[in-house]
């Protein structure tokens, strides 16, 4: 492997990005030990115990010591199921599905080992990457002081209109990388400080990310997962990713689904999304915090405004509030603005409006939803 450097993102609206770092693997000895491990089944954890060097740096970064020290009696879920070889088992099951692809509701079918072509996500066996860095603009609690350390995965099993991101999700900015190079992020992540590895974009990666995960996790790897989803996820995989994933955070769109296939080009999206987010809480229960308050566990919602309530935020901040948990953690987000094809459809060729998002924010409160993110909480008050 050579040493590359995986582009940041600019990010005019969801907050700040560290800079881009060098991907793990640059030098004749780790390589050897990566590509150890591709051609001896049996001696993975041998090949890359040099990556631990890896791991042992974060010695290096004073932040990251007070962040260790911090999360010093927390075990990040996966490693119960690498101890029992469950997690082995997980990565071959995720990859048998993909011959004839069921990773995410679409169902597609398409055997995405042997070609992307047909497939709804336009990704075949190797996950594509577009961004691997700590970010400071997501939630409190998972920033904390030394960042979320984001992977943003490219396209997506959503087609969004108004997608923000859409070089990445629609146009597929990035390039694709093998497992090996995937775990050497999430342990360069890990390295450099970050609270936790946020997986941007998962959905129609799960295996991918499981056969990173299964080389980090026995390199090292101790930081806990964020699965940050658009929210259509299938249960099947889902189930997968029980006793996996330590951090759910889906976002939940719409509430109606003849909006949500005008708007994201997508079927059955409200019953769909909402299966996969009450199946999330049964997993991972609500959201729990360190005494720093970083978020350890647990289910985080998104729920993008949407102007002239398009999203249905009546209806969603109900569902939550009583067929989820009132104790849900939520971030009620403001920053829709017209992208992509946004222009041409109206009216979300407009941002929200301070009132619409006002209004958003005390549905939620009126329901019984009291954890809301303090950052878009607080948005109110300048507005008034």
């Amino acid at each position: 492997m050579c040493s590359v450097f995986v582009s940041g993102l600019s990010d005019s609206s969801a907050g700040r990005i560290g800079p881009a770092v060098p991907v793990y693997g640059s030098s004749a000895h780790e390589a050897k030990a990566l590509s150890d491990w591709r051609t001896e089944e049996d001696g993975n954890t041998e090949a890359l115990r040099n990556m631990r060097t890896l791991s042992q740096c974060v010695q290096c970064f004073s932040v990251a010591s007070v962040i260790l020290v911090a999360m010093n009696n927390f075990e990040p879920a996966y490693l119960k199921l690498l101890r029992s070889g469950e997690l082995k088992e997980r990565v071959k099951e995720a990859y048998n599905r993909l011959e004839a692809c069921d990773v995410c509701p679409r169902e597609c079918g398409v055997n995405r080992r042997e070609s992307a072509k047909g497939a709804v996500c336009r990704t075949g066996e190797r996950a594509v990457v577009s961004s691997c860095n700590p970010h400071f603009g997501e939630e409190a609690p998972l920033v904390g002081r030394g960042g979320s350390g984001t992977i943003f995965f490219a396209w997506c099993n959503l087609h969004c209109q108004y997608c923000q991101n859409y070089e990445i999700s629609q146009l597929g900015q990035g390039r694709e990388v093998e497992p090996e190079e995937l775990a050497a992020m999430m342990l360069r992540l890990q390295a450099l400080g970050c609270h936790n590895v946020n997986f941007v974009s998962p959905t129609h990666v799960v295996p991918q990310i499981l056969a990173g995960l299964l080389i980090a996790a026995e390199a090292g790897l101790r930081l806990p997962l964020v699965y940050n989803t658009g929210g259509y996820d299938s249960l099947k995989t889902l189930a997968l990713l029980d006793g996996i994933v330590d951090i759910y955070m889906p976002d939940v769109k719409y509430a109606d689904a003849d909006v949500a296939l005008r708007y994201s080009k997508v079927k059955n999206y409200p019953a769909i999304n909402q299966a996969a987010v009450k199946e999330m809480h049964r997993q991972v229960g609500d959201l729990v915090m360190d005494k720093q308050g970083v978020a350890l566990r647990g289910l985080l919602v998104r729920h993008l405004v949407l102007p002239e309530r398009l999203a249905g935020t009546p209806e969603i901040v109900r569902f939550l509030a009583q067929e989820v948990s009132t104790n849900t953690y939520l971030n009620v987000m403001d920053q829709f603005r017209p992208c992509y094809k946004a222009h041409e459809l109206p009216p979300l060729n407009r941002r929200i409006t301070s009132e619409e998002y006002a209004e958003a924010v005390s549905l939620a409160q009126d329901a019984g939803l009291d954890r809301l993110d303090e950052r878009r909480a607080r948005l109110i008050w300048l507005w008034r």
